[in-house]
């Protein structure tokens, strides 16, 4: 009998045996939540955890078998998912396994590169040559640059040991690139960073407009929520390309790029000139809206069409719609936040949603998006870009009053705020910042005008390090020291999703090798620095829970009536603010919006209406590179710098093979360029090279580009917009031209 005949019949007498290595690995068990069940997969309990990827913020149940993770499942009774999970959440165990994870400190050697340290090395290291730089030139010369991806506990460690304890000034997040305009833009005109809506209010609206927006893609659990509205609800897109949201429309506007401020002026301008507005909101719960009427009467509709490229009758459109609308809500992410005009196109959202009275009530709100999946965490934790719980570092009353709730001098708080994170890589440039530490985050991959940003850390760094999971992110591979992270799913703590919910992130897995979580890091770096005593209330994830509620206690994200983690998961999540005042009033409703009483956080209680004259895109085409480069989210497989969903198999399956440009089939018949030709992008900064998609998803002049590839950023412009410094991502000059 031949190899392969005598292997035929052993696999099948395997399959009837009952103990066989076949059958065994195909035996089901009865599982009383969730029926038949492989038996190498049947649980012995689940734990709820906050997904730890987008800021959707959804729950999973991870499935455990002793004392490790076998699977998860979504759950069903959480608000925010209600059962459903995206790709990346189902598959979020599987990036812990990666070959690639830190599990040991790495310390350069000139010579030898990256070699393995003890922790007590790497400590020692690590307060020695930062000591060393602070003590030659000051305080100024060394920064950090933290991340949306650490819980909240980690942020506010983080954020008390650099400034408090270690005495430096300048740190940022990567928040700012994707979130800062949205930010600033609520702070001027609501007085506080505060997103008004729930995302209850995706079912609720009777018109939902989405401006650079693709949830279907980014967001697809939101979308989901969409897809569930009992209204039949009138869908409407602004967007330069036809995406996955835009087919589903009811009303595309395929607006020009970066044109959206004068479209939104004309808007008010129509909408006024028609008097289709909410006089007697606007009279009790705004200040500002005279100014803003006669400043948009020059935005007419021939001005509208002319710049935007949309036809009158379709702006017109747009605002009849809005108007009809008993319940109209407003919806953008990225492709509003990251533009030169950001901060004010936000604003030209939130005039509509003022004047027309489409805020506080359910199914409306000018309501962003987050990005990271702590975003919201960030920027009410970090003590970066303001002081704890939205303080102001210059004003010397909210400077006392963290000092006080901290016990700590007033003097170790600084009363000088920070450089955002563009101004902290110009200093390294100019050679003003000599150290700095990374934690979470891929610059090398992320940041705008990516050369730029790899030859400054080559060249004129003098101490890097890297706090980071995996060793061989582009960034990490640069660093001096390498500080091995645990991620999540291997740490506790509370992360808060795009609604203001708090949820718990839950420990269950062990770290590889010598990893340690960012907080155990935090606090070794205390210790060795001598400032430790400082800390010592700080002994764990919920110890510093504790710690960050008081520091929230008066201001508008009070969240002192939380007693402690389990309430957070007993309750489905608790949307900020949830005060002890509304504790005492009994549980916290599952959804929450703000300004349903009209008042807002200014001190007279008022909205404003914030605007400015529309400026001319900092990097114009011309003649040479003639075409628009637009980016954006090409698959809800992919994940920012794909650190995490490239570990997965089954996400790098569903995520495009090769990088891909879309060119218009117009534009790639005058350039000889038929499907799947080699086409070269070139911008004043780099050059790529990607296959042609020849589709009219793009307008004859643009073309697009998926964000994830690593080459993309190595043609993005390095302009900002300047209130938020929210690099400008989304559109740039470029030329193209086919490859032999």
């Amino acid at each position: 009998m031949g190899g392969k005949m005598k292997s035929f019949f052993k696999n099948r007498l395997s399959l009837k045996d009952r103990n066989g290595p076949l059958t065994k690995e195909l035996r089901l068990a009865q599982n009383s939540a969730f029926g038949m069940v492989p038996e190498r997969l049947n649980p012995e309990r689940t734990l709820p955890s906050i997904c730890g990827y987008c800021s959707t913020g959804c729950q999973l149940d991870i499935h455990m078998q002793g004392g490790e993770p076998v699977n998860l499942s979504a759950s069903s009774d959480y608000p925010v998912n209600l059962g459903m999970a995206c790709p990346k959440g189902w598959e979020a165990l599987t990036p812990l396994k990666a070959s690639d994870r830190g599990v040991v400190p790495l310390l350069r050697h000139s010579s030898e590169g990256q070699n393995p340290v003890s922790w007590e090395i790497a400590f020692e290291t690590f307060t020695q040559r930062f000591k060393a730089l602070q003590q030659k030139h000051g305080n100024e010369a060394v920064a950090w640059l933290g991340t949306g991806q650490i819980t909240n506990e980690e942020m506010g460690l983080l954020g008390a040991l650099a400034k408090f304890g270690m005495g430096w000034i300048h740190g940022d997040g990567n928040t700012r690139q994707c979130m800062a305009s949205a930010v600033t833009a609520y702070k001027q005109s609501f007085g506080f960073d505060a997103p008004p809506y729930s995302y209850e209010d995706l079912e609720l609206s009777e018109t939902l407009v989405f401006i650079g927006a693709n949830p279907a893609i980014a967001h697809p659990i939101l979308w989901h929520r969409v897809m569930l509205n009992p209204n039949r609800p009138d869908i409407i897109v602004i967007d330069p390309r036809v995406t996955e949201t835009s087919s589903a429309a009811t009303l595309h506007l395929p607006i020009r790029p970066k044109s959206d401020l004068t479209l939104f002026y004309a808007l008010a301008h129509l909408m006024i000139q028609e008097q289709w507005l909410d006089k007697e909101f606007i009279s009790a719960h705004t200040s500002g809206f005279d100014s803003y009427a006669r400043f948009v009467e020059p935005f007419n509709l021939e001005c509208a069409s002319r710049e935007t490229g949309l036809e009158r009758e379709v702006i017109c459109d747009l605002a009849r719609r809005i108007h009809e609308s008993k319940a109209a809500s407003f919806w953008w992410t990225m492709g509003v936040n990251q533009g030169y005009q950001g901060t004010r196109t936000a604003q030209s959202i939130i005039n509509l949603a003022l004047m027309t009275g489409n805020i506080g009530r359910p199914g409306t709100g000018a309501n962003s998006i987050t990005g990271q999946c702590n975003a919201m965490g960030s920027r009410l934790f970090s003590n970066t870009s303001s002081l704890f719980a939205g303080r102001n570092f210059e004003n010397n009353k909210d400077r006392a009053s963290v000092a006080g709730l901290l016990d700590i001098p007033v003097e170790h708080v600084p009363s000088q705020p920070s450089l955002p994170y563009d101004r902290i890589i110009d200093a390294v440039e100019a050679g003003e910042i000599k150290g700095l530490w990374i934690i979470a985050t891929n610059p090398g991959h992320s940041w705008i005008d990516q050369s730029r940003w790899l030859r400054l850390l080559r060249e004129k760094l003098e101490f890097l390090v890297v706090q980071d999971m995996y060793y061989s992110t582009e960034t990490a591979r640069e660093a001096d020291l390498f500080l091995p992270a645990a991620g999540w799913g291997e740490k506790s703590g509370t992360f808060i999703n795009s609604e203001r919910r708090l949820g718990v992130i839950q420990s269950v897995a062990t770290p590889p090798g010598e990893a340690r979580s960012d907080f155990e890091i935090f606090k070794g770096i205390a210790e060795h620095w001598g400032c430790g005593e400082m800390f010592e209330s700080w002994k764990s994830p919920e110890e510093a829970f504790s710690i960050l509620k008081k520091l929230t206690i008066d201001q508008p994200c009070d969240i002192s009536g939380v007693e402690n983690y389990d309430m957070l998961v007993e309750q489905g999540g608790i949307q900020w603010p949830y005060s002890q005042a509304l504790a005492q009033e009994g549980p916290a409703q599952p959804e929450r919006r703000l300004y349903e009483d009209g008042r807002f956080f200014h001190e007279d209680g008022r909205a404003r209406f914030i605007f400015e004259a529309v400026q001319s895109p900092p990097e114009p085409t011309d003649e040479y590179y003639s075409f628009w480069l637009i980016t954006g989210r090409a698959s809800s497989a992919q994940w920012h710098t794909q650190t995490r969903t490239a570990k997965s198999l089954i996400l790098r399956e569903l995520s495009p093979q090769c990088l891909y440009v879309d060119i218009h089939p117009q534009d790639a018949t005058a350039l000889g360029i038929q499907q799947e030709d080699l086409v070269e992008i070139k911008s004043r900064r780099g050059r790529v090279r990607a296959v042609a998609r020849v589709i009219a998803a793009v307008r004859p002049g643009q073309i697009f580009l998926p964000m994830h590839d690593s080459s993309v950023n190595q043609l993005t412009h390095p302009s900002f917009d300047p209130y938020s410094r929210q690099p400008s991502y989304k559109a740039c000059a470029v030329h193209v031209q086919k490859k032999s």
